[in-house]
């Protein structure tokens, strides 16, 4: 899945598959989750969110189930 850099000071890139609802997230320090069953409507406030960190944490890692890849 090809992810997008986004300017946030924990998150390096974002990545998303619109037809399996997979979201992809790449962390400065090198590690990736993948969060299954995340609507188009989270990845867009997600990438449209100040802080990408307090998003996620708020919206995305308490809601969907994840593994790190």
């Amino acid at each position: 899945m090809d992810r997008t850099p986004v300017s946030s000071s924990n998150v390096f890139a974002i990545g998303y598959d619109s037809d399996d609802a997979v979201l992809e997230v790449e962390f400065k320090n090198g590690s990736v989750y993948s969060y299954s069953g995340v609507p188009l409507a989270d990845y867009e406030g997600l990438m449209n969110a100040d802080s990408k960190g307090t998003y996620l944490h708020a919206n995305i890692k308490t809601r969907y189930p994840y593994v790190k890849l």
